[in-house]
Order: C-alpha cells, then structure tokens, then sequence
C-alpha cells in the first residue's frame, strides 16, 4: 500500500483528438482552463487555473471515435444556469446527444464536443442550493 500522499497523483486527463488544437481551444472555453503557448497540432495542452487540478491534454490521433467514450467529464456550470451554459457551449459547436432534463429542473444534459466525445451538463451550484 502505497503512503499518504501530498498532491493529486493525475497530472493530465488526456483524450485522443483529429485536431487537438481546436478542440482544446473548445474545451478551453468549456473549463475556463489556459491553452498552453507550446501546443500545436499534434499535441495541445489546457492547464488547470485550480491547484491540484490535472490538466486536459490533446493528442493527435489518425482514427476517429466510433463508439461511446468509457470516461467523460461532467461540467458545473461556473456561473448562471445548467441551460444557459448548454445554450453555450450549442454556440461554441457542440451538440446535445441526450436531453435528461426534467420538469422539475433537476437533470442533466448529456452533450458532444466538435470531435463527438460525450461530457455532460449538470446544473449549477446555485440552481442544487434552490432546491
């Protein structure tokens, strides 16, 4: 059994990509997190603003995505609403996959970046302190 640890032992959450520079760019936007000066196509790094938080990196890959991911994120929206930040990210390219919103405004809604990996949007803070 390994000791007690003094930091976050994942460094980079790192997911395959046609165009890692874009869609850091997109994901950029998504996590508020800073796309590194040294990325480029083939490899595009985002670092996490929070500490201890791993860093999203972007490696150039030749065959796409063909069936469901077995890890995705799941996004609290920073600030406003669930809906609004899905209204968002509709804007910045992704696409709704799954709707699990319900009348009562609990739910999610499952969505796919510009590349089809799925992550989902949760409600915000403010909107599960309302219930």
């Amino acid at each position: 059994m390994m000791g007690a640890m003094t930091h976050n032992p994942i460094r980079h959450i790192t997911i395959d990509a046609h165009d890692p520079l874009k869609i850091a760019q997109f994901w950029a936007q998504v996590t508020g997190y800073l796309l590194d000066e040294e990325s480029d196509s083939e490899e595009a790094l985002l670092a996490s603003p929070f500490p201890q938080a791993p860093g999203l990196l972007f490696i150039a890959v030749p065959e796409g995505k063909t069936v469901k991911n077995r890890l995705h994120l799941d996004i609290e929206p920073p600030t406003g609403t669930r809906d609004e930040f899905v209204e968002t990210m509709l804007a910045s390219g992704a696409t709704i996959h799954e709707d699990h919103r319900k009348p009562d405004g609990k739910g999610w809604v499952t969505m796919r970046d510009p590349e089809g990996n799925e992550f989902c949007v949760e409600r915000s803070a403010a909107e599960r302190t309302d219930d």
